[in-house]
């Protein structure tokens, strides 16, 4: 059996989400301050939905999330979790720099993209996330 599947009783698997998310009108608010505690509320949240944050990474009006995540973890609820706790968290927090960009209690925009990673070596969407 290859080491490279996680394990759980009856059961082996290994589910890779690569995630997308745009902050709202695609304003470039997100500062490396802002995308270091990005990473911190992600690996969390991910920890919190039995997912383990891979690799992040992002620019100025959008992140990408490399997720393992659990079977029976549903991605639209994790993504739907990710984008309110930091939200909230990143408005909170950062309130004076994000208040210059939105004057609603808004910071992503309703959309995302979800793409399972199965296809692309592991490695090269690490690498293309950090660049």
């Amino acid at each position: 059996m290859p080491t490279n599947l996680n394990s759980y009783r009856h059961y082996v698997y290994r589910i890779n989400l690569h995630i997308v998310v745009v902050t709202k009108y695609r304003r470039k608010v997100i500062t490396s301050e802002i995308l270091t505690r990005m990473e911190e509320i992600f690996s969390r949240i991910c920890l919190g939905q039995k997912s383990k944050l891979i690799e992040f990474g992002g620019e100025s009006d959008h992140v990408h999330l490399l997720i393992d995540i659990y079977p029976d973890v549903a991605p639209s609820k994790l993504v739907n979790s990710l984008k309110t706790v930091s939200s909230r968290l990143i408005r909170k927090e950062f309130a004076e720099h994000i208040n210059k960009f939105y004057w609603k209690p808004v910071f992503w925009t309703g959309a995302y993209c979800v793409i399972s990673a199965g296809g692309a070596p592991l490695e090269i969407l690490k690498s293309y996330i950090q660049n």
